[in-house]
Protein backbone atom coordinates (compact mmCIF):
# COMPACT_ATOMS: atom_id res chain seq x y z
CA UNK A 1 0.00 0.00 0.00
CA UNK A 2 1.36 3.28 -0.94
CA UNK A 3 1.57 6.50 1.26
CA UNK A 4 -1.12 9.05 0.39
CA UNK A 5 -4.90 10.55 0.38
CA UNK A 6 -7.91 8.27 0.53
CA UNK A 7 -8.71 4.88 1.94
CA UNK A 8 -5.92 3.37 0.93
CA UNK A 9 -5.56 0.83 4.45
CA UNK A 10 -9.34 -0.50 4.06
CA UNK A 11 -8.36 -1.77 0.02
CA UNK A 12 -5.27 -3.24 1.62
CA UNK A 13 -6.44 -5.10 4.15
CA UNK A 14 -9.69 -6.15 1.96
CA UNK A 15 -6.65 -7.35 -0.26
CA UNK A 16 -5.09 -9.31 2.59
CA UNK A 17 -8.23 -10.89 4.40
CA UNK A 18 -9.22 -12.31 0.75
CA UNK A 19 -5.37 -13.82 1.07
CA UNK A 20 -4.72 -12.18 -2.76
CA UNK A 21 -0.96 -11.92 -1.43
CA UNK A 22 0.94 -13.99 1.55
CA UNK A 23 2.51 -10.18 2.71
CA UNK A 24 0.92 -6.85 3.16
CA UNK A 25 3.69 -3.94 3.26
CA UNK A 26 2.08 -0.94 4.09
CA UNK A 27 3.69 2.62 3.63
CA UNK A 28 4.09 5.01 6.16
CA UNK A 29 5.27 7.96 4.13
CA UNK A 30 5.48 11.22 4.91
CA UNK A 31 2.22 12.46 3.53
CA UNK A 32 -0.22 8.73 3.93
CA UNK A 33 -1.26 6.34 6.48
CA UNK A 34 1.65 7.34 9.24
CA UNK A 35 -0.53 4.91 11.83
CA UNK A 36 0.45 2.50 13.47
CA UNK A 37 0.94 -0.65 11.47
CA UNK A 38 -2.16 -2.05 11.32
CA UNK A 39 -3.31 -5.33 13.21
CA UNK A 40 -2.27 -8.49 11.49
CA UNK A 41 -4.51 -10.34 9.25
CA UNK A 42 -4.74 -14.44 9.94
CA UNK A 43 -2.71 -15.85 7.43
CA UNK A 44 -0.95 -12.90 6.42
CA UNK A 45 2.66 -11.22 7.31
CA UNK A 46 2.60 -7.70 7.56
CA UNK A 47 5.39 -5.02 6.91
CA UNK A 48 5.65 -1.56 7.13
CA UNK A 49 8.26 0.81 6.15
CA UNK A 50 9.18 4.63 6.20
CA UNK A 51 10.36 4.86 2.21
CA UNK A 52 13.67 7.02 1.57
CA UNK A 53 12.91 9.30 0.03
CA UNK A 54 9.60 9.38 1.38
CA UNK A 55 7.69 9.86 -1.63
CA UNK A 56 6.34 7.24 -4.27
CA UNK A 57 10.26 6.67 -5.72
CA UNK A 58 11.08 5.29 -2.01
CA UNK A 59 8.64 3.55 -2.21
CA UNK A 60 9.04 1.70 -5.52
CA UNK A 61 12.93 1.28 -4.32
CA UNK A 62 12.05 -0.17 -1.57
CA UNK A 63 9.58 -2.82 -3.14
CA UNK A 64 12.15 -3.54 -5.76
CA UNK A 65 14.39 -4.38 -2.79
CA UNK A 66 12.61 -6.78 -1.23
CA UNK A 67 11.08 -8.26 -3.97
CA UNK A 68 14.48 -9.16 -5.39
CA UNK A 69 15.48 -10.51 -1.62
CA UNK A 70 12.07 -12.39 -1.73
CA UNK A 71 12.26 -13.79 -5.47
CA UNK A 72 8.69 -11.98 -5.87
CA UNK A 73 6.85 -12.51 -8.93
CA UNK A 74 4.20 -10.18 -9.01
CA UNK A 75 2.77 -6.92 -6.53
CA UNK A 76 -0.39 -5.73 -5.98
CA UNK A 77 -0.04 -1.81 -5.57
CA UNK A 78 -2.61 -0.43 -3.54
CA UNK A 79 -2.88 3.95 -4.90
CA UNK A 80 -5.03 6.33 -5.89
CA UNK A 81 -6.24 6.60 -9.35
CA UNK A 82 -4.78 10.25 -10.11
CA UNK A 83 -1.04 8.30 -8.61
CA UNK A 84 -1.62 4.57 -10.59
CA UNK A 85 0.06 5.61 -13.53
CA UNK A 86 2.93 7.43 -11.62
CA UNK A 87 3.37 4.49 -9.39
CA UNK A 88 3.43 2.08 -12.23
CA UNK A 89 5.90 3.68 -13.83
CA UNK A 90 8.18 3.80 -11.20
CA UNK A 91 7.44 0.65 -9.19
CA UNK A 92 8.32 -1.20 -13.56
CA UNK A 93 11.67 1.04 -12.84
CA UNK A 94 12.66 -1.36 -9.74
CA UNK A 95 11.16 -4.18 -10.53
CA UNK A 96 10.77 -6.43 -13.37
CA UNK A 97 7.51 -8.77 -12.46
CA UNK A 98 3.55 -8.59 -13.09
CA UNK A 99 2.69 -5.09 -11.54
CA UNK A 100 -1.75 -4.94 -10.66
CA UNK A 101 -2.99 -1.78 -9.73
CA UNK A 102 -5.70 -1.96 -7.06
CA UNK A 103 -7.25 1.97 -6.44
CA UNK A 104 -9.02 3.49 -3.15
CA UNK A 105 -11.51 6.14 -3.37
CA UNK A 106 -10.26 9.68 -2.23
CA UNK A 107 -12.99 12.61 -0.74
CA UNK A 108 -14.41 14.39 -4.11
CA UNK A 109 -13.19 17.59 -2.59
CA UNK A 110 -9.17 16.53 -3.08
CA UNK A 111 -9.41 15.49 -6.89
CA UNK A 112 -8.33 19.03 -8.56
CA UNK A 113 -5.20 18.90 -6.38
CA UNK A 114 -4.49 15.15 -6.58
CA UNK A 115 -5.01 15.62 -10.82
CA UNK A 116 -2.47 18.45 -11.04
CA UNK A 117 -0.12 17.67 -8.44
CA UNK A 118 -0.40 14.02 -10.22
CA UNK A 119 0.20 15.20 -13.77
CA UNK A 120 3.06 17.04 -12.12
CA UNK A 121 4.98 14.17 -10.36
CA UNK A 122 3.87 12.00 -13.62
CA UNK A 123 5.93 14.63 -16.13
CA UNK A 124 8.82 14.18 -13.25
CA UNK A 125 9.03 10.45 -12.96
CA UNK A 126 8.73 9.81 -16.95
CA UNK A 127 11.05 12.59 -17.86
CA UNK A 128 13.66 13.98 -15.42
CA UNK A 129 14.08 10.52 -13.07
CA UNK A 130 14.98 7.84 -15.15
CA UNK A 131 16.09 5.44 -12.94
CA UNK A 132 15.17 3.02 -9.92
Amino acid sequence: MLAGPGDRLQVALQLARAHKAPLLVVSRGWLGYGGPCPAPVPGIQTICFEPDPGNTRGEAEYIGKIAKRDGWRSVIVVATRPQGARAELLIARCFSGQIYLATAPIPAGSWPYQIAYGWGALFKAAFLTRSC
